[in-house]
């Protein structure tokens, strides 16, 4: 590659929707050597599709929620209508910030699509993000707006009492913001999209954005209900046994009823169905295969993150070309390692610790 390759290369880096002239007029050359060049990066295969899209390394998408929770511990018994001692804890939140960090604790090229307020909490998620190597940079950022915050307050044996989730923000992601992401999106190896964004952008995505791999995650009944019409435009979905019946309509009670569920989901064009199903294991299958795996017995210390591990775990298991049954255990063993820590992230992810633990609790 020649240096005046290389120099426009890092400016569609920086703009890959900048022009012909535009680059032009940057390097100080004519608008036709411009092309030129262009060409013979296409050539090179170092250029593809529209935009001047650059080939980087592959890496994966996410397009989903970003929040700050707000968790309260009483020391003693919760005495409502009163002021209690005890702690307060702040984490980052999100299923698909949740996604995205545990992907990148895999190794995975990772960006993130959210939205997030112009404050404190938006400036810590970004901020942290940076500092994690997630990729948040095509987030929408919105300086009068509050970032989304999850607000609970547990009683003493740690049992939710009240919660209020502020998420309003989630609805300013619109079809405009988002048709200036196509780029991304269409580039990515796979695309893993969480429900807490507005209907009409999901629906947007899934039927413009035509040569991608989409991954669902449902993140609860009622938000997955704004994708029951929308099913059969996702590669592969991993929902737990009250959002499946929700999403076919099929009571599942037996092997042969999740067996009818996940063919509803197959004859709408789904390619993989994972379902999830507590301590009786994980379900999956493809068509052409398909198996309940137990979930082995482990101590349980934070549920929270479990599902998030998992979703990651199935993109990171894509990436590599693993098959089905290989697929459902390494994702149970992300899932397993995040059930097993405080935090809803476990800073232990990674892949040598899946490996290691997936031969410890007999998964492999």
């Amino acid at each position: 590659m020649t240096n005046r390759e290389q120099e426009i290369l890092e400016l569609i880096r920086r703009n890959p929707m900048i022009s012909q002239k535009e680059l032009a007029d940057s390097l100080g050359i004519t608008r036709s050597s411009a092309a030129v060049h262009i060409t013979n990066l296409i050539k090179k295969g170092n250029i593809a599709g529209k935009g001047y899209i650059v080939k980087d390394e592959a890496y994966v998408c996410v397009l989903g929620g970003t929040n700050m929770d707000i968790q309260g511990f009483p020391r003693n018994r919760l005495i409502l209508k009163d002021s209690n001692p005890g702690e307060v804890k702040l984490s980052l939140g999100g299923v698909g910030r949740n996604i995205s960090e545990n992907m990148v604790k895999l190794g995975v090229d990772t960006k993130l699509i959210s939205v997030v307020g112009g404050d404190v909490y938006g400036n810590k998620i970004l901020e942290e993000a940076r500092l994690i190597g997630l990729d948040m940079q095509d987030s929408l950022i919105l300086k009068d707006q509050s970032t989304s915050t999850y607000l609970s307050m547990l009683d003493e044996s740690g049992d939710m009492m009240v919660a209020i989730a502020h998420m309003d923000i989630f609805e300013k992601m619109t079809i405009e913001f988002i048709k200036s992401k196509k780029h991304l999106v269409e580039n990515s190896r796979l695309c893993i999209i969480d429900t807490n964004i507005p209907k009409e952008v999901i629906e947007y995505v899934l039927t413009n954005f035509k040569d991608t791999e989409f991954f669902l995650d449902t993140v609860s009944s009622t938000k997955a209900q704004k994708i029951k019409d929308l099913i059969g435009y996702f590669h592969t979905i991993k929902p737990n046994k009250i959002e499946a019946e929700m999403l076919s309509g099929i009571k599942i009670e037996t092997k042969d009823d999740l067996r009818k569920a996940a063919e509803h989901f197959l004859n709408q064009g789904v390619k993989r169905v994972f379902i999830t199903m507590g301590e009786e294991g994980t379900y999956y299958n493809d068509g052409q295969n398909e198996n309940l795996i137990p979930t082995p017995t482990i101590k349980v210390v934070n549920a929270t993150g479990a599902g998030d591990a998992f979703v990651a775990g199935l993109a990171y298991s894509y990436c590599n070309d693993f098959d089905l049954d290989y697929t459902t255990r390494f994702a149970m063993t992300a899932s397993v390692l995040a059930l097993s820590h405080e935090n809803t992230i476990n800073p232990n992810m990674s892949l040598e610790n899946i490996n290691k633990k997936m031969k410890e609790i007999g998964l492999c």
